[in-house]
């Protein structure tokens, strides 16, 4: 791994290690969860001038009206969507610079994942290349339609906040699948949605701060 990879001072290993201690003092309880938010390389995802915030629990801005979560809050969907759950193929709506996809694509057998803003997910399809991440595909397309040729999935992961889930996505959701979401507007809440043989039951969890999902695609 080179040093840009690895990092040094402020992104280093060492500083990633105390992100992962500080996530289990914040009850972050899954261990594989923990070790892949041990060795994805955060500052890689971040502009430069942010790089000596990477490993802060806060979410920053990475263009384009976007933001990269924070450690926890990926680390905590990231937990959601796997509990009890082998995850074979999972969507996820809102690519973004490509962090909690690399996330996913150490925990999944495939990630598929949809990003509606054109030059930012060529920003990122670079950078999870210069990761050797192979099982994640990425494409430029609105989230909001889902992956249909893809699915059915065992679980899809919204990274922006919307009032409902698309009927669109809960028909791609395998029985005994999971969405895991955040719902509201102003007040927001991660949400999960269990794909049950009777029907869809939600769970509201723990109160975060999104940017809104929005439909549609920006080319240029």
């Amino acid at each position: 791994m080179s040093v840009r990879h690895s990092g040094i001072g402020m992104t280093s290993q060492r500083t990633r290690m105390r992100m992962v201690e500080r996530l289990r003092e914040q009850g972050i309880m899954d261990e594989r969860v923990l070790a892949v938010m041990n060795t994805v390389p955060r500052h890689l995802f971040i502009e430069e001038a942010l790089a000596s915030r990477a490993y802060d629990d806060v979410a920053l801005p990475i263009n384009f009206g976007q933001t990269i979560s924070s450690p926890w809050t990926v680390a905590r969907m990231t937990e959601l969507l796997r509990a009890n759950l082998s995850l074979g193929k999972v969507l996820e709506i809102g690519t973004g610079c490509g962090y909690q996809t690399a996330v996913l694509a150490q925990l999944a057998q495939e990630i598929y994942s949809i990003e509606r803003i054109g030059p930012l997910l060529t920003r990122t399809r670079i950078r999870l290349r210069e990761l050797r991440i192979s099982n994640a595909y990425l494409k430029h397309a609105d989230g909001l339609l889902g992956l249909p040729e893809a699915g059915p999935f065992d679980g899809i992961i919204m990274t922006a906040v919307t009032t409902q889930v698309p009927e669109s996505l809960l028909e791609q959701l395998m029985i005994r699948g999971r969405i895991v979401y955040p719902k509201g507007s102003r007040r927001q809440n991660l949400c999960v949605i269990e794909h049950t043989p009777q029907g869809f039951i939600e769970t509201i969890l723990d109160e975060v701060k999104f940017v809104p999902i929005l439909s549609g695609v920006i080319s240029k």
